[in-house]
């Protein structure tokens, strides 16, 4: 990952705040950013760029992402966690919780095995996919030496993605501890870990050679555990992971004390979580909810990730940030969703396995709890609704053009798309403020996110023109606005993907 120049550096701070000040806000912060590039802005770069050259093995910023994310003592609900959904099965009577959580649970195990037998297929971005999306170009390079298959690749503008994160995506959990959290992974789990009513439950889903155990076995297992009359405990230790993280390490200390070490040790090395949850849902904004953070008690918010499907068969994967991003995780769950939906290992009306004792298999974990943690898990839960409380999700369709349209025109669907948050938000607030759009440096070894500016003196004058001046321009001037929108939001896409 390159390190810009600091020159450089400055120069766009400047242009991302233009369109935030007035001109002697601006002139005052120009001065400071100068100052800062001709002063102690100097010695930081050469640091930066020394300390870079000794640590090779690495990007400059993985160290410091890792850190901000593990440092942050914020909630990761809300704040950290994302979550993405995957699109009912097309064949509707797959939908079917039972028969969805096993499929993928069974394809999960699939992907895990592919990878860690160093089959998966490569990440590519492919600029130019007519030439090297292509099955021949695949077979071609396959037989090119790793040393110089790169050079293949980039011939054909095709960038392998940096796959370091992926590791990560099994039997791994962040563990809170004061200060910093810490992220812990264990291969040898075998298990997986299943949350219903707020209760916990294990059982191997991967056999001791490594293999997939039977997918009807774990169709009798889940089958088990959604028929378990077992109440909703009092208190459900799962909402501790929605808490502070300082506060959290405490209570997981004390949880140590009184003697649940083993089963905290088994939920962490679980190859990940399966949230069953009893409701059905509403429509978008209520999965959007339930997904996001759902009521706290049925979701251990700290594992690599979790699958969750509702009594209705919808399903999404809500991810703990701290060890990767989006990149990885999109393509796990488009891998589970074409395999499960392509290939599924049970179906509608397929026999759980008769012989199974699904009573000894799956073991329900008990936690010894005290008054003291009694009190940390009611305070915890008490804490989750009044932060879920304040959120509101609401959603607009827009069904009179999209992409395709754009394309045509010649403007970027993502430019106009950020365009809409900037007149939305001059409409409704009056102001022009910063604002976030990520975007990957997967491109380059450990690479993260870099961050787009979308707020520009471009969308500001369009923004303005369309809310604040109606009438006042052509339609050939607008579409000139438009224009230079694009065109301006597509170069600083390409800056930041390139470090």
């Amino acid at each position: 990952l390159p390190i810009p120049k600091l020159e450089d550096t400055i120069k766009k701070y400047l242009a991302a705040q233009r369109p935030l000040l007035d001109d002697d806000q601006f002139r005052t912060t120009e001065k400071l950013a100068h100052d800062f590039q001709n002063g102690v802005g100097k010695q930081l770069h050469e640091d930066l760029v020394a300390q870079d050259k000794n640590n090779k093995h690495t990007s400059y910023i993985s160290g410091p992402w890792f850190d901000m994310y593990l440092s942050a003592r914020d909630s990761v609900v809300l704040n950290f966690n994302p979550f993405m959904s995957f699109n009912p099965d097309p064949k509707t009577e797959y939908n079917d919780q039972l028969v969805r959580a096993t499929n993928m649970v069974c394809s999960a195990v699939r992907f895990m095995k592919t990878l860690r037998a160093g089959l998966l297929e490569p990440e590519v971005f492919h600029l130019n996919p007519a030439k090297s999306n292509t099955d021949s170009f695949k077979k071609f390079i396959r037989w090119v030496p790793s040393s110089l298959s790169w050079y293949g690749a980039y011939m054909v503008n095709a960038y392998p993605l940096d796959m370091s994160q992926y590791f990560r995506l099994f039997n791994s959990t962040r563990i809170p501890k004061r200060g910093r959290d810490e992220l812990f992974t264990d291969e040898k789990g075998r298990h997986l870990l299943v949350m219903r009513k707020g209760n916990m439950y294990v059982f191997d889903i991967v056999d001791r050679d490594g293999n997939l155990t039977k997918p009807a076995e774990i169709q009798s297992h889940l089958k088990y555990i959604l028929s378990d009359p077992t109440p909703a405990p009092a208190y459900p230790l799962g909402v501790l992971t929605s808490e502070n993280r300082d506060v959290w390490a405490g209570l997981r200390d004390k949880l140590i004390a009184a003697g649940n070490a083993e089963d905290l040790r088994i939920v962490d090395s679980a190859l990940f979580s399966l949230c069953l949850d009893d409701e059905s849902m509403r429509d978008h904004i209520h999965i959007s909810h339930n997904m996001l953070h759902g009521n706290g008690c049925n979701r251990w918010y700290d594992k690599s990730f979790s699958i969750i499907l509702t009594k209705d068969g919808q399903a999404a994967i809500n991810f703990e940030h701290s060890w990767g991003d989006g990149v990885a995780v999109l393509r796990f769950q488009n891998e589970i969703f074409k395999d499960t939906t392509e290939q599924p290992l049970v179906h509608p009306g397929s026999a759980a396995a008769a012989a199974v004792d699904s009573a000894s298999a799956v073991r329900r974990l008990q936690f010894n709890l005290d008054s003291e943690l009694e009190n940390g898990i009611k305070l915890a839960k008490e804490n989750f609704d009044s932060a879920v409380s304040k959120l509101t999700i609401d959603a607009m369709e827009f069904k009179k053009g999209g992409k395709e349209q754009l394309k045509k025109s010649k403007l970027s669907p993502d430019a106009i798309a950020q365009l809409a948050f900037q007149m939305g938000f001059l409409r409704q607030y009056g102001q022009t403020v910063a604002t976030y759009e990520s975007c990957s440096t997967a491109a380059f070894k450990h690479g993260r996110t870099e961050t787009i500016r979308p707020a520009t003196i471009h969308t500001k004058q369009c923004s303005h023109a369309f809310v604040f001046q109606p009438s006042q321009h052509s339609v050939e001037q607008l579409q000139a606005m438009l224009n230079a929108c694009s065109k301006y939001h597509g170069q600083l896409t390409k800056e930041a993907a390139m470090g």
